[in-house]
Formats: C-alpha cells, structure tokens, sequence
C-alpha cells in the first residue's frame, strides 16, 4: 500500500462515516413529531423506534435511508478505489457513522439497516438472504431483536455459502464477522430481555 493510495482512500473512508452518521431516524422525530427519539423508547434513532415513536410510513422511508448509506458508501469506494478492502473500509466506515454520528454527540442506530445495504453493496446475494432470514423471524415472533440477532449470526454462514461459488474474499469474511459482532454488541441489553419474556413485539404494547 502506498502513501498516496492511504491519501487518496481517507476521503472515501471520510464520506463513508458522514453517509452513515446522516440522522434520518433523528430528523424523522423532529420534523414529523418534534420529539428526540434518543429520549424515548429504547434511545435509538433507527428504524425500530421510529416505528414504536412515530409510525409506520416514517419507519419504511428511515429504512430504506439508512440502507442506502451503506450501499452507497461501498459503491463509491468500488468506483473510486482499487481493491475490495477499501470498500469494506468504507461500508464499516459508514456503520460507524450510523452508530457514533458526529451530529448527535456519538449517539445513533444500532446499525442493522445500515449493515444490509453495506452486505448489498459487497455481494448482495448475501444482503438478500440476510434480509429473508430476518423477515422469517420477524414475521413468527414479531421481534425485531431476535430477528435482527439471529440475521446477524446467520452472516458468516452466508458469506461462506457465496464465496463457494465464487472467489474466497477474505475481506468479505472478515466484515462479517465484524459486522456480526458490532450487531450483537449493540444488542446486548435486549438478550437479557429476551431471555426474560419481556422483549416488546411489535404491534402489542
């Protein structure tokens, strides 16, 4: 790697983290309900708690925002850079940014939405599947956690799956079990929770 390659791929990594740290769950509560979505709920700005705090339409389109940050952030990288590491840098960049933003004093997501888009930027097939385990869950427990840990643990199994039939990218393994990681550690006061009974479902209060 050379000194103007690292010079070159910081703004990348740079845009990457502010993609990711654009506040859509934030600026939802503030512009629709006026509310701060980091006082409320379960003090996320993600998807989840816009739907719990302000309602379902508001919750699809921070979705579908914060997916697009992490698909965004790897196709630049793709475009911009040579190598499939710096667009793992940059799709792990903007998961940073949507956890720690730099405008909500490092307070953001939990980074699963951001997390697919970066898995449909790298190799999709494993996004989709991702995606479908997630829904299957959801759809029998109407738990968004558990849904949400059991995609995150299914990841690396995914990827090993795709790589079979393809290249073996050892980028793309490694940001699985990064990203598989990052998910279960934003999710660990919802194991207890879980264990417990008293995780809320969606749809009953």
């Amino acid at each position: 790697m050379t000194f103007n390659t690292i010079i070159t791929s910081l703004p990348i990594l740079l845009l990457g983290y502010i993609l990711g740290s654009i506040p859509s769950g934030y600026l939802a509560g503030k512009l629709i309900s006026n509310v701060d979505l980091r006082e409320l709920g379960s003090g996320s700005t993600g998807a989840t708690n816009v739907l719990r705090q302000i309602g379902k339409g508001p919750a699809i389109v921070v979705f579908l925002i914060d997916v697009g940050k992490g698909t965004l952030a790897v196709l630049l990288a793709k475009l911009l850079l040579e190598g499939n590491g710096w667009e793992v840098a940059s799709g792990l960049s903007a998961l940073v940014g949507h956890i720690w933003p730099i405008w909500l004093n490092w307070k953001g997501g939990k980074a699963v939405a951001t997390g697919l888009g970066m898995l449909l930027g790298i190799a999709w097939p494993v996004g989709i599947a991702s995606f479908i385990i997630f829904l299957s869950v959801f759809l029998t427990t109407k738990i968004v956690s558990l849904s949400s840990i059991v995609a995150a643990i299914s990841l690396p199994i995914l990827m090993l799956v795709n790589l079979h039939f393809t290249e073996f990218n050892q980028a793309y393994m490694a940001v699985c079990l990064v990203s598989m990681s990052i998910v279960l550690w934003r999710h660990r006061s919802n194991f207890k929770r879980l264990l417990n009974g008293t995780e809320p479902r969606i749809g009953k209060s």
